[in-house]
């Protein structure tokens, strides 16, 4: 048995003990890392530091003070803000008072709000502000089961109402319990079984209401110890900024407590490239849009100084691919050598292109994890090859986030890796990728129904994503099984594999969604990058134009014209881009037309635009 293996079958029953084991063994160690703003509003921020024992403290009062509020085992405790380390602090608060946290993103709406407070039965809300109060004030009698709302930021907050206090007050208030019940924690966290829900996480979907994903303190204890395969170590420097209402940011706290290393929490996604420089991260994990933005960037920046700083920059974009691709083919076979000629080459791009992208990410990263969506080979050919390896990883809000990755010592660009120890991965016959392992949900909370749509009784979890297995189990995902579609002449289309090509080709782009599902050829809906194609638009003519005036302009569609021509000429005749339109505005949230882990809600864009989808099949056979 290795050695990852024992530490999965010795397993404690609940991150909750993991933590006080944390606590226990390594109290003065760098816990986490925050940002305070200065007061006047202006220059940088101050980075301060709480260590595990002084995070204990605030963690045990927390939850004291819930349960002082009465809040009972396996009861909701709804938590609705951006990541921040009071979220942390928060939910293992929750946790260690044998309570399930219920997520919800900062940037879900009233009524979605109240949606998820009602379904899962949340008996007390932890709000970041005023605005996340407002959206449940207003909707109050809808929640019989709501009795406190706690405020981590409680700036023009009325704290006079019975029903509201502070974060502050809570823990004040927690801390003077645990003095009259000084034993009250361990015995609470001794209780936790393995079975207990642990956190009820609300899928965002792309149709209809979200459904509640039940995950037990055993997923998160499981996750914990089967992703010691990434080989972090205590020295380590986690940069965590992903949403933690989300099952990927939430992992890596799991993750961090397990290893005990220090992790510098931001959610403030504006302020990435600023921090990291600050921060200087040995690891990070993304969804793949930041990566393909830091790559647009690059490669716009290179294009405004000119056309020789521009092949520059393509030359050596191209020799890291080839680097990144011939390097990995070694490790694979474990046969050949680095053409010399490349070499040399790939030691010249470093001088001029890669070791500058080195120290915009902090000049310490050696991990970039990339999940939630699929990443393009060709960008991730390319941050391989510059020296900052992209870790592709899978999995779904229903297995906890992770069950397979990739890791330095194995990773292939274009796969998403291997299963971790104690997952098993099969492939259907349709194609679909199905999973068994113990980070496997329980099922949808209510929803019996729908769970069993999805959970065999004996443990496969329907995935819903197509894909395949090569002989040594690396798993290449094709395309969300719904969002495969045939072309009139019954040609199968996936466009997520489309979209990523042209995100690795087109520097200006944001987002694309591919449509030809009954139509004799496919097309697109395509949002430009703000900034991006604003720069283009001031050395070109364009200058001083709004970003709608600049989608809007003949020369812009003859721009990205010629990328979809690019694109073309690697696809198949069916696959290919015949007509597109440009959106005169970039995909959001709050329109609904993404959701907060920034995949596509393809039925909300196509109906917001089905003019343009019938403008560009007007007068053409259908089927």
């Amino acid at each position: 048995m290795s050695e990852i293996q024992t530490l999965i079958e010795s397993r404690p029953p609940s991150v909750a003990a993991l933590f006080l084991d944390r606590v226990a063994a390594t109290p003065d160690a760098e816990a986490y890392r925050y940002p305070v703003p200065p007061v006047s509003g202006e220059g940088p921020d101050e980075w301060r530091s709480l260590n595990w024992r002084q995070a204990a403290d605030r963690v045990h009062a927390i939850a004291a003070g819930l349960i002082e509020l009465g809040v009972q085992p396996e009861q909701r405790v709804a938590l609705a803000s951006s990541t921040r380390v009071e979220w942390i602090l928060v939910d293992l608060g929750i946790m260690c008072a044998g309570a399930a946290t219920t997520t919800v993103y900062p940037s879900t709406n009233a009524d979605e709000s109240a949606y998820i407070l009602s379904d899962s039965g949340s008996r007390v809300l932890i709000a970041e502000d005023a605005k996340q109060l407002a959206k449940i004030t207003e909707r109050r009698a809808e929640l019989p089961e709501l009795t406190h709302v706690i405020v981590i930021d409680p700036q023009g907050v009325n704290l006079t109402e019975d029903w509201v206090l502070s974060l502050t007050e809570l823990e004040r208030s927690g801390a003077a319990y645990l003095e009259r019940n000084p034993g009250l924690i361990k015995e609470k966290v001794g209780a936790i079984t393995r079975d207990q829900l642990a956190t009820l996480i609300y899928t965002s979907g792309t149709t209809g209401r979200p459904k509640g994903v039940r995950l037990r303190h055993d997923n998160w204890s499981y996750m914990a110890k089967a992703t010691r395969v990434f080989g972090f170590e205590p020295t380590d420097v986690l940069y965590l900024w992903l949403p933690l209402a989300h099952v990927f940011g939430k992992l890596l706290t799991s993750v961090q407590i397990e290893v005990g290393h220090a992790a510098a929490v931001d959610g403030r996604a504006d302020k990435i490239m600023e921090n990291l420089p600050v921060i200087q991260p040995t690891y990070m994990a993304s969804v793949p849009r930041i990566f393909e933005k830091v790559y647009n960037g690059v490669a716009a920046k290179a294009r405004a100084g000119g056309d020789t700083k521009y092949k520059v920059f393509q030359w050596a974009a191209d020799t890291a691919r080839e680097y990144a691709m011939a390097t990995q083919e070694i490790r694979r076979t474990g046969t050949g050598h680095v053409p010399l000629a490349l070499a040399a080459g790939h030691r010249i791009a470093d001088t001029l292109v890669y070791s500058k992208l080195r120290k915009a990410f902090g000049g310490r990263l050696r991990i970039c994890i990339s999940g939630g969506a699929a990443l393009a080979p060709e960008i991730g050919h390319f941050f391989a090859g510059a020296g900052i390896p992209l870790l592709e990883g899978y999995g779904l809000t229903e297995s906890s986030a992770a069950s397979l990755i990739s890791t330095t010592d194995s990773y292939r660009t274009g796969t998403v890796g291997q299963a971790l120890p104690g997952t098993e991965v099969r492939i259907a016959d349709d194609g679909e990728i199905l999973l068994r392992s113990p980070g496997i949900m329980e099922g949808y909370h209510g929803l019996p129904e729908k769970t069993a749509e999805v959970l065999e009784s004996d443990g496969w979890f329907h995935t819903g994503d197509i894909g395949g297995l090569s002989v040594d189990g690396y798993l290449h995902i094709t395309d969300r099984k719904k969002d495969l579609f045939k072309t009139s002449g019954g040609k199968y289309v996936a466009p997520t594999e489309i979209e990523g090509q042209f995100k690795a080709v087109c520097p200006y782009v944001s987002n694309i969604l591919v449509h030809g599902a009954g139509r004799n050829f496919c097309t697109a809906l395509i949002a430009l990058d703000e900034p991006s194609v604003l720069r283009w638009a001031a050395d070109n003519g364009l200058e001083g134009r709004s970003y709608t005036e600049v989608v809007a302009a003949p020369e812009t569609t003859d721009l990205v014209g010629s990328y979809v021509a690019e694109l073309n000429a690697s696809l198949q005749p069916w696959q290919t881009i015949k007509k597109f339109r440009l959106l005169p505005h970039d995909l959001g949230t709050e329109r609904g037309e993404i959701t907060p882990s920034l995949k596509l809600k393809r039925p909300v864009i196509e109906r917001e635009y089905q003019h343009l989808l019938d403008e560009m099949y007007a007068g053409t056979r259908e089927r």
